[in-house]
């Protein structure tokens, strides 16, 4: 299985990052660099900043001063915030996202019916994605006919079968139990491995961010703390 993505130009690169609300600081002077085909994994309690860095890579927010780059290219500063469906990323979220009136094919399609791929070119990739996530024999069947696991592995599908440059978790695993998020966090590890993309994971469980991540980013009161490999 080869990497779907050409990341050794997508290094995400993130200097002097701050965000304010309402004069309240909650992120302060972060700096930090993912390299290209590598996940991070940024870990800490709730209320650290985590999910807040997590939006500004999305685009779903503008940072207050700073800036953020993928590869050479910037997309969030205080003058500068490209939009999250020019960013080329892909995104897992905690809640899955899935479309309950979707069958698991539509939804793993969806991204790229908006990105206007032709038909027989998306039907190749999303059943590409379905048997990366073992779920080829699931393509018929709508979310509720799914357990938790099998919906976080769909909303993993979706997310890759862009192919986009860089990929962001928002704490995916954190609704299922524990032997369950156990067995799809080793799966995703692999998977990770195997696509070569660069991601950023957000979760507050440290055997999460070891298992899964190359560098650890601990996160405390709007700060990175400590940055280290795995």
């Amino acid at each position: 299985m080869q990497n779907i993505a050409d990341s050794t130009d997508t290094p995400i690169v993130i200097c002097g990052l701050s965000q304010e609300f309402t004069g309240r600081r909650v992120l302060q002077d972060i700096h930090l660099r993912v390299p290209a085909g590598t996940t991070l994994a940024l870990l800490g309690p709730s209320g650290c900043g985590k999910s807040t860095l997590l939006k500004l890579l999305a685009g779903l927010l503008q940072p207050s001063s700073g800036e953020i780059r993928f590869g050479e290219r910037l997309i969030a500063s205080r003058e500068v915030c490209i939009l999250p469906e020019q960013r080329d990323i892909g995104m897992v979220f905690q809640d899955y996202a899935l479309w309950p009136h979707m069958s698991v094919a539509q939804n793993v399609d969806f991204p790229l019916r908006m990105r206007r791929v032709a038909r027989a070119e998306r039907a190749l990739r999303v059943a590409t994605a379905l048997e990366r996530v073992g779920l080829a024999a699931f393509a018929g069947r709508k979310p509720s006919e799914l357990s938790g696991g099998q919906q976080q592995r769909v909303a993993l599908a979706r997310a890759i079968v862009a192919e986009p440059r860089v990929l962001l978790f928002d704490e995916p695993l954190s609704n299922l139990d524990s032997e369950l998020r156990e067995s799809l966090c080793r799966e995703m590890a692999r998977l990770l491995r195997q696509l070569g993309i660069t991601a950023v994971y957000v979760t507050h469980d440290r055997s999460e961010a070891h298992q899964l991540a190359h560098h650890i980013a601990h996160m405390a009161q709007g700060r990175i703390v400590d940055h280290h490999a795995v």
